[in-house]
């Protein structure tokens, strides 16, 4: 009988591979799934020169804000970067590129590069720099911009009885994945809670070699096949990280009880 036993022992050896300038996609929305001991792992390493993909970029002390407080990333490809501040420094600076992308693009991008589509047309962006050009990547360090986006294809499509234009979106094919689930087991099949199930499937898709980060390891067959959330065939390395991992939240917001 053929098995297929993903897991490694550590994050770091989970990583070992990851060279300078290589690209990462990252699950996680805000600091919700974030992947931290693999996180911590690169920057362990002291690998460089990174083009990370990624909703958001963590905070400045947290999530991938760790590698990129280290000047660890060269690149960010994200739809929202408001929460840190050595972002915001980092980019005006001149010494972080980033992509700007509308969230919902972001994730088909993402989908499409797992799904081997080369590309797919979209509404979202018409009308904007977007699909026009000329939205700031990098800035010069004196206010002005070195590198802008270039234009779009844009075409004319008529999709249930409504004609429109729609704008030519890439797909996004990354060289590693970093992600976390709640439970895996050893073929890679994956099962994520509540607000981490965000970015982490579609991240895992992306990457050539997914490695990911689990909070439970169980035997394989042990998963019901209807509680998957992700199939082992996107993933290729299980490390687990036990179920006491850190989490943090951005934000926490309380209110007072009625009648109080």
């Amino acid at each position: 009988m053929c098995t297929v036993d993903k897991t490694v022992v550590s994050a770091a050896e989970a990583v070992a591979d990851i060279g300078d300038g290589a690209s990462l996609a990252v699950g996680g929305f805000g600091l919700s799934g974030n992947p931290m001991e693999l996180i911590r792992a690169v920057y362990a390493r002291g690998t460089h020169s990174l083009h990370v993909v990624s909703n958001n970029c963590g905070v400045d002390d947290w999530g991938l804000g760790i590698l990129l407080s280290a000047g660890r990333i060269r690149k960010m490809t994200s739809s929202y970067v408001g929460e840190n501040r050595e972002f915001e420094r980092q980019f005006l600076s001149g010494e972080l590129e980033l992509e700007l992308t509308p969230q919902g693009t972001l994730a088909e991008k993402l989908r499409a590069g797992g799904a081997g589509i080369a590309a797919f047309y979209t509404q979202t962006g018409i009308g904007t720099q977007v699909a026009e050009g000329g939205l700031p990547q990098r800035y010069d360090g004196a206010g002005g911009v070195a590198l802008a986006s270039t234009p779009k294809d844009v075409r004319s499509f008529t999709v249930g009885g409504k004609h429109a234009e729609y704008v030519l979106e890439e797909a996004i094919v990354t060289d590693f994945a970093l992600v976390h689930a709640a439970i895996g087991d050893t073929h890679g099949n994956l099962v994520f809670h509540r607000a981490a199930r965000n970015f982490n499937p579609l991240a895992a898709m992306a990457g050539r070699i997914c490695i990911a980060q689990v909070e439970r390891l169980v035997p394989a067959g042990e998963i019901d096949p209807d509680e998957v959330h992700l199939p082992g065939v996107y993933v290729h390395r299980v490390v687990e990280v036990g179920a006491d991992v850190d989490k943090r939240i951005e934000r926490r917001t309380v209110r007072e009880e009625r009648g109080h």
